[in-house]
């Protein structure tokens, strides 16, 4: 069963059940879509075509990144955390407390990730030169090569995954991802203000 969706000089556009274009190649969430379009067909699924295949999305490249920075001997957690004292800029040195707020992490898993860093010469507790008693998190010469490397790597193979999109296809979806995001980064802090919680900043700060 086909519905129209809009009209322009060329004619109506036609659509199926899980709105995806007459003619064009289905994928997993457009299946999905449509089967339960068979069984609920008074429901809306359009939240599947956007968040269900960003979900998915990250499923899919999540395996690829993780490999690539098992290649520097680090895991995903362990990168966010140099990669954020790189690009903290020179002299590459942040509180604990700095950190927390960046990373979105609570202080026991940032403690964990610390030691093991530390252990491995890539990062260094120092005390604060102001007062001589809080800590800053300093990267190591070591830290900041791998940091970097690390970096640019992930970019490259990251790049690759873009392929089906052409550059001005790649700008387009970026800009709508970013108005989806800040519109839902609003929505969840007027929320909290509206529970009379504070607000956590904007979530899911960590590395992308």
């Amino acid at each position: 069963m086909s519905r129209c969706r809009g009209s322009d000089s060329q004619g109506s556009e036609m659509t199926n059940e899980s709105g995806n274009q007459e003619g064009a190649a289905e994928d997993h969430v457009d299946r999905l879509r449509r089967l339960w379009a068979r069984e609920l067909p008074d429901l809306n699924t359009e939240p599947m075509a956007i968040l269900g295949r960003a979900f998915r999305l990250g499923n899919m490249v999540r395996p690829s990144i993780e490999a690539t920075f098992a290649g520097f001997g680090l895991d995903r957690g362990e990168f966010d955390v140099i990669s954020t004292l790189r690009r903290s800029g020179s002299p590459y040195r942040l509180t604990p407390t700095e950190m927390y707020a960046l990373l979105m992490i609570s202080s026991g898993g940032l403690t964990h990730r610390l030691d093991r860093l530390e252990k491995a010469g890539l990062i260094r507790r120092e005390k604060s030169a102001k007062d001589g008693r809080s800590v800053q998190v300093a990267l190591t010469d070591a830290g900041a090569v791998l940091a970097e490397q690390a970096f640019r790597t992930d970019m490259a193979s990251e790049l690759a995954f873009l392929d089906p999109l052409d550059a001005g296809e790649r700008e387009v979806l970026a800009g709508l991802l970013r108005k989806l995001i800040l519109g839902i980064e609003a929505d969840l802090q007027q929320r909290d203000e509206e529970r009379g919680e504070p607000s956590p900043g904007r979530r899911g700060q960590g590395e992308v």
